[in-house]
């Protein structure tokens, strides 16, 4: 099927199906996309079923935006019903992060491969950092700032989330915890930017990868891949609303280091990838 023996199929559906749960869970734990695993599960594959490199990147980038929607849906209704989502927040954010998410697709489509590389290494490892730390104390200032401030914010969380395939919560919950609010805040409030983030992204890289049809695998929707989507968006979108309920019963240390050593691994595997 698709030129793929039938093994090899089985362990690449396995692998995706897999993804899925993981990035479910961490939608609705964490208030991510689940972007920061769906990426490097897709490269790996996509490098497995040789896609070009000049387009591998891209395409787990549009990819991962497209299942982020109707995850991010499931997870920040879960988080709306809980009353925890600061609306005034994502209010102030909607404009910016949607314009500068658009303007993120666009470069994408002229961008090389190690740009996209280094946004996610950067992002990604900051955060690892961060979880790693279990410092909560860590604070820019104690209240955010006005709205100039804000929508600069905005500008950054659309265009790094847009550049790397995530939906905006590994940067989100970094600001509002630095900002003094509560994680079950930033977490809730993060779970809606990946709607704001991931419904115009997709659009722009399907726009974006059009012109490389050609060279792209088969069932590709631009620099969407319809196989990704079709097994991965599923499995994630029933298992948000769990995680969403876990994030408001129990504390998420252990879950933090977790996630944090998996964000250091894949970013020392793409360092390893861009030097090697």
């Amino acid at each position: 099927m698709f030129g793929i023996p039938v093994a090899d199929l089985a362990v690449l559906v396995l692998a995706l199906l897999g993804a899925g749960l993981i990035t479910g869970l961490l939608a609705g734990m964490f208030g991510v996309g689940g972007g920061a695993v769906i990426v490097p599960v897709l490269y790996q594959i996509f490098a497995f079923l040789n896609v070009p490199e000049d387009v591998r990147m891209h395409l787990c980038v549009g990819t991962s935006l497209a299942i982020i929607i109707p995850t991010s849906i499931q997870s920040f209704r879960t988080h709306y019903s809980k009353g925890k989502v600061l609306m005034d927040v994502l209010k102030l954010w909607a404009v910016p992060v949607v314009l500068s998410v658009l303007a993120g697709g666009v470069i994408a489509a002229f961008a090389p491969a190690l740009v996209l590389k280094l946004v996610f290494v950067l992002v990604a490892g900051s955060n690892a950092v961060k979880l790693l730390s279990g410092r909560d104390d860590w604070r820019i200032a104690p209240e955010l700032p006005g709205t100039f401030g804000m929508r600069a914010y905005g500008v950054l969380i659309g265009l790094a989330s847009s550049l790397m395939g995530i939906g905006g919560g590994a940067i989100s919950n970094m600001i509002l915890s630095l900002h003094g609010k509560a994680i079950h805040n930033a977490v809730a409030t993060s779970s809606g930017l990946g709607v704001l983030i991931s419904v115009p992204g997709a659009l722009a890289y399907i726009l974006a990868g059009w012109s490389k049809m050609a060279i792209l695998p088969p069932l590709s929707f631009g620099f969407v891949s319809i196989l990704g989507f079709a097994l991965i968006a599923p499995t994630s979108t029933l298992i948000a609303p769990f995680g969403a309920r876990l994030a408001h019963r129990m504390p998420k240390r252990r879950l933090e280091i977790a996630f944090g050593l998996f964000l250091l691994a894949v970013s020392l595997r793409f360092i390893w990838g861009l030097i090697g």
